[in-house]
Formats: C-alpha cells, structure tokens, sequence
C-alpha cells in the first residue's frame, strides 16, 4: 500500500494588511495632530471695528494699496499691480468725496482728502513703473 501524503493545508496570515492599517492609522493621527495644532496657532478674529466713514475710507484705500502692489498677503507670491482695480478704488473714493461735499465733519473731510492725495501718488508712482503694454 502507497503511503499517502496528507498535504497539510497552510494557513498563511498576511501580516503586510496589518501593518499597512497601522501605518495608515498613525499617519491619519499626525495629520489630526498638524490640524490641530494650527487651529491653535491661528488666532480668532477680534471684534470688527465700528461701522463708520473713516473705515469706508480705509477698506477703499487698502482695496487700492492692494491692487497697486503695495501690501501684500504675508507668504502670498508677489503679483504685478493691477492699475484697473486701483483706479476702480480711487474713483470710489472720488465718488464718496463728490457725494458727501458739505455734509462731512471737517476730521472726516481732512482724511478723505489726504487718503485721497496719498493713494493718487502712489497709483501715478506704479502707473511709471508698470507703464500699460500695448500690443
């Protein structure tokens, strides 16, 4: 009589899947963990100013020092000045100085006329430096 051979059946555990799923457990953790800490790091957002002339001034005239190139978004590439939407910010302004002659305190007349005068010269300023290319 031939002997027979049982084969025996192996059972084989693939121990790669384990580790894979740990590695992807600790992985989702550290990014958990970086999320975390930069929502720590940011700080809220303070109170919103007082709701007033002076702050309609400065919300236009920063719009107009934005587009000029003059502040910039910190860690943000440098662009080049966009004269369109500055002008668009001045002419606002000028707008708000022709609409509102004569019903403004004089503080709110002096800093919208200074705003004024600032902000032009800083737009003929690049105007010089950045002249528009004609094609």
């Amino acid at each position: 009589m031939a002997e027979e051979k049982k084969e025996e059946k192996k059972i084989i555990i693939d121990e790669d899947w384990k580790k894979e799923a740990q590695r992807e457990k600790e992985i989702l953790a550290a990014q958990e963990e970086a999320e975390k800490k930069e929502a720590e790091e940011t700080p809220p957002r303070g109170p919103l100013p007082e709701g007033n002339f002076a702050a309609l001034i400065s919300m236009l005239t920063t719009q107009a020092f934005f587009a000029l190139g003059a502040l910039q978004v910190k860690g943000q590439e440098r662009k080049e000045p966009d004269l369109e939407l500055a002008k668009y910010n001045i002419d606002m302004l000028e707008t708000l100085e022709e609409k509102t002659k004569g019903n403004l305190t004089e503080d709110e007349q002096k800093v919208l006329e200074n705003t004024l005068g600032q902000v032009r010269m800083a737009y003929v300023q690049v105007a010089e430096q950045f002249p528009p290319q004609t094609e």
